[in-house]
């Protein structure tokens, strides 16, 4: 099935064709590894993971997501803490690793250092001088941006516009205010690499278009990440690599998620409004943080609230239900088409949610106890793609409960439960009743009544 996915650069949704027939290479932005990371930062790891699977399915896949290991902002922590950068920089790419596993998130095939690509980085350069696209000034070396007549075509933005509202520094040693750092010089409490400008640091923007060059070559199939870095930063690595490699293009579908805001207000440190991801799963199991990841579609901004993860809750309560109605172990089947249709259009990923929701309805009304087999065997293969219902059905009813119900409880849920249904509100009536079961609590609907008892 073909795929479709939105291409910032062109501002279309475009149908893939990788550079190499059966094979697709993909680099994603990395974290900047000094604190831990919030529910921001999660995000394109899960929505990227999901788009690794689709692709999976009909390509190999080589997918390189980096650690930058070398910023401000990490050299900023180590003082701050009276640490090593080296330490600051392991404690946190630890801590990355294990709050994205916990989503559910499968590591990439290649995830290089930056520190680890200063002489790529230091040859990049070299050519760009070389070619006339950079210069030296005051110790740093600097892209000039009107040596290549395609900037500002990714960001869509004019050279008046591009300094307002972004992040580009103002400095005296540029020739045009919005020419980027590719080197600078290091003072002696900063790292700095031995190079022909001197002891310096490379620029942020070079450290990708290296690591990109050295895994996957000149020109890759994808480049992914949030939308804020779509200016300066990947605006920067665009214009950089093409003019190093001889106006190569370098990437031909770039793909950039949404942002998470809090209650209406963008996340940030001085609004105090960062919801740490190691924080939300000491009391949500990181599937229910996946899912609330998931359910708006990548493109669009999601608004955190108080609720977001309880309906998430109730969701995979609901679909785990509808596979614990299955006795027998359930075998991977046949993905439905519906969901990988859904998923082909540029990961549409709440349509693809709906579908499972249809195949879990049709598993809970169905009598036919070989079509329920069938029908939960596709349900699990689907969810799969989106890293959904790997666990037990019954592990996940015992573990993602920490509280019990006392009968009087019990029986009142059960009064809301026919309310319900009396009212045809089956929605509802169905969360009930997964809910009880999520307590060990089963339900039985009879002639003379419901009956209710625990599980042994």
């Amino acid at each position: 099935m073909a795929i479709k996915l939105y291409n910032t650069l062109s501002g279309n949704k475009e149908e893939f064709s990788p550079l190499d027939p059966g094979r697709v290479s993909m680099y994603v932005c990395g974290p900047t590894v000094y604190s831990c990371p919030h529910i921001g930062n999660a995000r394109g790891p899960v929505i990227f993971d999901v788009l690794a699977n689709l692709l999976r399915l009909d390509y190999e896949l080589t997918y390189v997501r980096n650690i930058t290991d070398l910023d401000d902002k990490i050299y900023q922590a180590a003082k701050e803490e009276s640490a090593d950068i080296k330490t600051i920089t392991e404690r946190y790419t630890k801590i990355y690793h294990e709050d994205i596993q916990a989503l559910g998130v499968t590591e990439p095939d290649i995830e290089p250092k930056a520190t680890d690509h200063i002489p790529q980085m230091i040859g990049m350069i070299e050519k760009l001088l070389q070619g006339g696209f950079a210069y030296e000034s005051e110790g740093h070396v600097l892209f000039s941006i009107d040596s290549f007549s395609g900037y500002g075509q990714l960001s869509n933005r004019q050279q008046e516009d591009m300094i307002a509202n972004s992040r580009v520094e103002i400095a005296t040693y540029k020739e045009n205010q919005n020419d980027f750092v590719l080197w600078k010089p290091s003072t002696t409490d900063l790292p700095g690499w031995d190079s022909p400008w001197g002891i310096g640091r490379p620029g942020w923007h070079l450290e990708c278009s290296s690591m990109v060059e050295s895994y996957l070559g000149k020109s890759i199939d994808i480049h992914g990440g949030g939308g804020d870095l779509i200016f300066p930063h990947h605006e920067n690595e665009m214009a950089q690599s093409t003019c190093a490699h001889n106006g190569r293009k370098f990437c031909n579908y770039w793909i950039h998620h949404g942002l998470v805001n809090f209650k209406d207000a963008k996340m940030s440190k001085s609004e105090g409004n960062i919801l740490l991801v190691r924080k939300l799963l000491e009391n949500t199991p990181g599937e229910v943080i996946r899912l609330a990841l998931i359910t708006t579609h990548y493109r669009q901004p999601i608004n955190w609230g108080d609720d977001v993860l309880n309906e998430s809750k109730k969701k995979l309560d609901r679909l785990y239900g509808a596979l614990r109605s299955v006795t027998d172990q359930i075998e991977e089947g046949e993905p439905s088409g519906k969901v990988i249709e859904a998923l082909s259009d540029d990961l549409n990923t709440p349509k693809a949610l709906a579908e499972l929701f249809n195949m879990a309805r049709t598993i809970n009304s169905t009598k036919d106890k070989g079509e329920v087999t069938s029908l939960s065997a596709s349900l699990k293969s689907s969810a799969k793609l989106m890293g959904l219902l790997q666990a037990n059905p019954d592990e996940w009813f015992k573990t993602s409960y920490k509280d019990s119900l006392t009968p009087e409880e019990i029986e009142t849920l059960i009064k809301q439960r026919e309310v319900a249904r009396s009212s045809d509100n089956f929605v509802e009536a169905d969360e009930i009743r997964d809910r009880l079961l999520g307590l060990g609590v089963i339900i039985e609907d009879r002639d003379d009544g419901t009956r209710w008892k625990y599980l042994d």
